[in-house]
């Protein structure tokens, strides 16, 4: 018997098989009909009496019609309870971790330090140029040094800064 039935579902999907989806891809879409396909042909096969069934071919077409139904009769429920536009709270939250915050003051403070530890002339060149994007040129004619110089500074504020951060 279930060879049968077997038998008989495979040749219903063999023959069937395009002209089901094509109808279930106008009626839902691309994404979801070939979910609804197998739906369908799994509800056939489901059906405990395949033989009693008069015209298979129109059986498939209302079944395949009825999830359909019930695919877009669900779809405009949720596109009720959730609208594009609403908050979901299961979304993550767009603020930064507690952790990050916590590890981003720490390195601030460890930044600042290592500013503060810096000779006086190179503290004043980096903070310029740092924080206050002066030009390098600009500082140099502001101190009396050339801009070789002003470099020379800078990569030191630099390193100091990066080794403070490890």
């Amino acid at each position: 018997m279930f060879d049968n039935k077997r038998h008989f579902i495979s040749e219903l999907f063999r023959r069937h098989k395009r002209e089901t989806l094509g109808y279930l891809t106008r009626k839902v879409g691309r994404d979801a009909a070939p979910d609804l396909l197998q739906d369908a042909f799994l509800r056939v096969l489901d059906c405990g009496a395949t033989g009693e069934i008069a015209d298979p071919p129109a059986y498939l077409r209302r079944v395949a019609s009825n999830l359909a139904a019930d695919f877009s009769r669900r779809r405009k429920i949720e596109l009720k309870i959730f609208a594009a536009d609403s908050v979901s709270f299961d979304a993550p939250s767009e603020e930064p971790l507690a952790d990050d915050l916590i590890q981003r003051d720490q390195r601030k403070r460890m930044l600042a330090s290592a500013i503060e530890a810096l000779p006086p002339r190179c503290r004043q060149i980096f903070v310029m140029r740092m924080h206050e994007d002066v030009p390098q040129d600009e500082i140099a004619r502001r101190f009396g040094i050339t801009k070789n110089m002003v470099d020379r500074h800078l990569r030191v504020a630099i390193t100091r800064c990066r080794l403070a951060l490890r």
